[in-house]
This record gives C-alpha cells, sequence and structure tokens, in this order.
C-alpha cells in the first residue's frame, strides 16, 4: 500500500468517525446534555479513555466548561472514572454500550418522575382526605374533593407501570419481550 493511499484510508476512517461524532453529539439532548457535552462524550466513545487535559486539547474547550461536561455525563452515566495505578491524572472512558446508557438515563429519569408524583399524589390525597373528614366543607366541596382524589387514585396505575418499567429495564427482563439483535 503507497503512503498516498494509506493516507486516503485514514482520511476516510477520519471522515467516517466525524459522521458518528457529529450525529450523537447532535442527539445528546434527549439525555439533556449539552451541545458541547455531546460532542464530548461521542468524542470519547472513541477512544480507550482520556485525561481532562487530552480532552481539552482535543476538543480545545476551556477548563469549567470540560469539568461541567464530564460530571454531567458522569451524572447520567456516560462516562466513567478509571484509576490508573501510579498516575496522578483522573482518566475517564465513554461507555461504549448504548443499551447500558439507555437503561442507566432512563431508568434514573422515570425512577425520579414516580418518586415526585407519587410523592405529591400521597400529599394531595391526604390533603383532599381532610376536606372530607374536617366537617366544615359543603357537600359540593367534598363531592369535588372525592373526584379529585378519585382521579389521582387513577393515575397511580400509570407510576406503578412506570416503576415496573424500570424494574424489568434494569434486571433485563424487558429484553425477552423486546430482543437485542
Amino acid at each position: 500500500m503507497t503512503n498516498e493511499q494509506q493516507h486516503t484510508a485514514k482520511m476516510k476512517i477520519e471522515e467516517a468517525k466525524d459522521k458518528v461524532i457529529g450525529s450523537i453529539a447532535e442527539t445528546m439532548d434527549l439525555y439533556g446534555v449539552t451541545p458541547s457535552a455531546g460532542n464530548l462524550y461521542a468524542t470519547m466513545y472513541f477512544k480507550e479513555q482520556m485525561t481532562l487535559d487530552e480532552m481539552r486539547e482535543e476538543l480545545e474547550m476551556s477548563k469549567p466548561s470540560m469539568s461541567t461536561s464530564v460530571r454531567k455525563l458522569q451524572e447520567i452515566e456516560m462516562v466513567k472514572k478509571k484509576y490508573i495505578r501510579g498516575s496522578r491524572k483522573h482518566t475517564y472512558a465513554a461507555e461504549k454500550n448504548f443499551f447500558n446508557s439507555f437503561m442507566a438515563f432512563y431508568c434514573q429519569m422515570w425512577d425520579r418522575e414516580v418518586k415526585m408524583n407519587m410523592d405529591a399524589i400521597k400529599e394531595a390525597q391526604s390533603l383532599l382526605s381532610d376536606v372530607e373528614q374536617d366537617g366544615t366543607a359543603n357537600a359540593t366541596d367534598i363531592d369535588h374533593a372525592r373526584e379529585v382524589y378519585k382521579q389521582l387514585e387513577e393515575s397511580k396505575t400509570y407510576y406503578h407501570w412506570l416503576a415496573d418499567l424500570v424494574a424489568s429495564i434494569r434486571s433485563e427482563e424487558i429484553f425477552s419481550f423486546l430482543p437485542k439483535k
């Protein structure tokens, strides 16, 4: 293979990686990730691991922006800190298994949704029960409180279902219904 052919092959490989990096970075907003953090994750996807200095150099990002991006990616489990014996610098690696990324991110968000809304429903239903039990409300208000209480009770079905979905994703039982192909 000539030097020119080798150069052409390397250019095509870099162009192919750039296309995927651009696409991943652009779609990272689904995960609540800024474009710069999306670009960082996408770049790291093609590397074994990177230090903060390597990230800053390759992406020409400021130190505060880099730290914020890495922290956000760690929170959503798309980047993990690696420890290398004898090295004083932290090294980071991108999660390359998109199933793991999906499961970690959406389970985290859905857990939060279930907890927040179930807590709110519990408090709301307690207040609605007070309306009926305190003896000062009129019949119209009591009927309305019962109606709202019932509506909230029915909404719990969704949150229980969502919690079950999260459990089936974490246990990977979902893959028996929707196999990885």
